[in-house]
């Protein structure tokens, strides 16, 4: 059997948001991931504005796996 080959790619986003064209793609590209389901973001936690301080405090704890959201 043939071992499966992972791959890890990174991506600095000092070379797509210097260029117009770049960044153009690069949105593009992200937002048909999240409209196909291919890319799914990982939300920590949600936070309401009114607790952006805690936001700020829970982040600076350093222990969340994922984004944390502030809504509006």
């Amino acid at each position: 059997m043939i071992a499966r080959m992972l791959t890890i790619k990174g991506h600095n986003i000092w070379l797509t948001s210097g260029d117009p064209d770049r960044l153009k793609t690069a949105v593009e590209y992200i937002r048909r991931g999240f409209d196909e389901g291919r890319l799914k973001p990982v939300i920590d936690r949600v936070f309401p504005f009114e607790e952006i301080v805690e936001a700020h405090r829970y982040l600076e704890t350093n222990g969340q796996f994922g984004k944390i959201v502030a809504t509006l």
